[in-house]
């Protein structure tokens, strides 16, 4: 009985979903002859991409697989240099009242800035397009990390803070021996939400700064009409989305030693 309500969770209902998804796509392809392709008819004519994502054949003639890779390494850096400022600014922000006061405004001005608005801002700044996109990616990724890591911290139970002022702990010793694990949980709800929106954003980003990237891919292959291929950037661009909340889920699971909720 386990055996086979885990079959149905894990494999048969996702599996459900995704023949539904393929069957709508069928028959919008039937309906829109002349625009759309089919299933088939789009793996047939992305075969030589999906044997050989990692082509090289001339300059700007590259295979998904480096586009991937280019598009990833952007978005990593970014994210990663956000979540360096985010988690010691949440958790200034969870500790300091004034610290809060201060900040909070700025964070709820820049929080619902669209992440293209600060494209221009970016070029103005570096003028040139991969260090604008890493700009971009981590302003953007900031927000999430930081609101939830400061309410991680402002939510550890009182009486975990007094038995730590009845044991005279420094305050280094107090944010890592009991705020910071108690904090884990809502950190990484917030790196992973971040994450999902620095993958979001980046695609959207290199369609209009151009260069090597999954994002500038679907630009350029709509621009040639060419959707066989916008369909497998959609693919590529949603399971690399996936691969990486798990990656973090994991991560979260190994340090936290809790299992991680999936993100919706």
């Amino acid at each position: 009985m386990i055996k086979a309500t885990i079959f149905r969770d894990v494999v048969l209902l996702p599996a459900l979903g995704f023949v539904g998804i393929i069957l709508l796509w069928w028959l919008v392809a039937l309906w829109r002859k002349e625009l759309m392709p089919t299933p088939i008819e789009a793996l047939t004519a992305n075969l030589d991409y999906i044997l050989n994502p990692f082509f090289q054949r001339g300059a700007g003639n590259l295979g998904i697989g480096w586009l991937l890779l280019a598009s990833l390494r952007r978005v990593l850096i970014g994210f990663g240099l956000g979540a360096l400022v985010a988690i010691p600014t949440g958790f200034l922000i969870g500790m300091s009242r004034p610290a809060m006061l201060a900040l909070n405004p700025i964070i709820q001005i820049f929080k619902p800035v669209s992440p293209l608005a600060w494209l221009p801002i970016a070029l103005a700044i570096f003028n040139l397009a991969d260090p604008s996109a890493i700009f971009v990616i981590f302003i953007t990724s900031l927000w999430p990390t930081i609101i939830n890591t400061a309410l991680g911290v402002s939510s550890v139970p009182k009486d975990y803070l007094e038995v730590a002022r009845v044991l005279e702990m420094s305050n280094w010793r107090r944010i890592t021996k009991i705020i910071l694990p108690a904090s884990l949980p809502y950190i990484f709800t917030g790196l992973r939400i971040s994450l999902g929106i620095a993958w979001l954003v980046i695609v959207a980003v290199e369609m209009l700064t151009g260069g090597v990237g999954i994002g500038f891919f679907v630009w350029d292959e709509w621009n040639r009409l060419n959707l066989s291929s916008v369909f497998l950037a959609v693919l590529v661009i949603g399971v690399t989305g996936l691969l990486l909340d798990y990656g973090l889920g994991f991560v979260q699971v190994w340090v936290t030693r809790r299992p991680a909720t999936g993100n919706l």
